[in-house]
């Protein structure tokens, strides 16, 4: 597996350390955990937004 570094601030750093403590994980896994959280995340909001137009035109359509 590559690696790579990356530099946070010293208190991002110790409550990435607690977090992933209480996960009981290595920080790296924790680090993926959140980013995988805050994409779903960010994929929930916009799946709960309203359609546009053109969405619901198409959804609308007749298929046959």
């Amino acid at each position: 597996m590559q690696t790579t570094s990356v530099r946070i601030d010293r208190a991002t750093h110790l409550e990435l350390k607690r977090l992933a403590s209480e996960l009981e994980v290595s920080v790296g896994e924790a680090v993926r955990i959140a980013v995988r959280r805050a994409t779903q995340e960010r994929i929930g909001v916009q799946l709960g937004a309203e359609l546009t137009t053109q969405e619901n035109t198409w959804l609308d359509a007749d298929l046959g």
